[in-house]
């Protein structure tokens, strides 16, 4: 199994103490958090893309450019690429431009998006999100591969041999598909034969479980592999402490702030209770043992075999959130290792360099 990271870098007051960061300072912590996960062994590390309050991760190419020349061996990952509101060949040219600069090491997951603020941005409707979705996927899909590409659509204007420059590392990216609510990017992913990876962070598993079944489903349908098949999974939190009752009684500040939070602003409550976020969320709060299992149990229902936690602390000290990473990369990440298989292909970087050396 591997490990992701991921943050949407979510820039709010502090869930209990009320304090907030600067801009400056949440994007520091951004990329100290990043050399973290490399340095405690995480597989992967992942930038979020909103176009909203409260989010500040509208330009994650930049961010994780920047994350690239920090790290050396982790990969990068965005979640999700938003191509519902992106023109396909500007999107192509920030990649393509960050898969050189990061050796080879990044990983596209791509998603409509979400949030009416961003459709409004950007003149997208409710109506047409899919199809532009789709329509700038298998565009971007094709400028990734060929250099020269001749094409028509209805949202953008048309290409006649257009080459577009740089050129790509990787031949081709992998491309995952995220997967939170909707059968039509479950059928595109499985269409193309690539990674599905289900968000699995707002409600209990069922609605998710569907999803991913649905998705075996469609994969053969279209003549696939069915040992190709890759499924990733998020979480809607993580906690960890030697003692489960420790972990318990230091996480329960935080989702009881959380949810004075969300009542406030209107957000439809799904776990009403602490106990019943640790029981039936994909939240993994306890001991080392405790969250084995539960991945374990989620396993069960999607065979997945990438899993992602949240990168930022999230109300925890920062003190907690490292010592809590660094028990999950010693006590539970060798053990579901060795119990849950790897994703079908390499994962390594498509072209590590030798350090560049300067003449003084």
């Amino acid at each position: 199994m591997k490990f992701l990271a991921i943050s949407l870098i979510v820039h709010t007051p502090h869930p209990v103490t009320g304090v907030q960061t600067s801009t400056h300072e949440r994007f520091a912590r951004l990329v100290a958090d990043a050399q973290l996960a490399e340095e405690l062994g995480f597989d992967g590390f992942g930038v979020g893309e909103r176009h909203e309050r409260p989010f500040i991760s509208s330009s994650p190419p930049v961010v994780l450019s920047h994350i690239a020349a920090r790290t050396s061996r982790i990969r990068l990952f965005t979640a999700v690429t938003t191509l519902s509101l992106l023109d396909p060949v500007r999107a192509y040219e920030d990649y393509a431009t960050l898969d050189n600069l990061s050796d080879g090491r990044l990983d596209l997951i791509i998603g409509k998006g979400n949030g009416a603020a961003q459709r409004e941005l950007f003149q997208v409707t409710t109506e047409d999100q899919w199809d532009r979705n789709i329509e700038s996927y298998e565009l971007f899909r094709r400028l990734w591969r060929e250099p020269k590409v001749t094409w028509s659509g209805r949202f953008r204007p048309d290409l006649k041999d257009a080459e577009t420059w740089p050129r790509p590392l990787q031949q081709p990216v992998r491309i995952w598909h995220g997967s939170a609510t909707s059968e039509r990017s479950v059928d595109l992913a499985a269409r193309y034969g690539e990674p599905l990876f289900s968000a699995n962070v707002t409600n209990p598993i069922e609605p998710y479980a569907e999803l991913v079944r649905y998705y075996r489903e469609r994969w053969e349908h279209y003549g696939h592999d069915p040992a190709q098949i890759t499924v990733g999974a998020g979480s809607a939190g993580y906690f960890a402490r030697k003692n489960s009752q420790d972990a318990l009684d230091e996480y329960r500040p935080i989702f009881e702030a959380n949810l004075r939070f969300q009542r406030k602003i209107g957000l439809p409550i799904v776990f009403e209770t602490f106990e019943d976020y640790v029981e039936r969320s994909s939240a993994l709060i306890g001991s080392p043992q405790q969250i084995i299992d539960k991945v374990h149990r989620y396993h069960d229902r999607f065979g997945h075999t990438v899993l992602h936690l949240h990168a930022d602390a999230g109300g925890l000290s920062q003190g907690q959130h490292e010592e809590s990473f660094a028990l999950f990369q010693s006590d539970i990440a060798p053990v579901l290792r060795r119990e849950i298989p790897d994703p079908p292909f390499a994962w390594a970087p498509a072209n590590p360099l030798t350090p560049v050396t300067t003449v003084s």
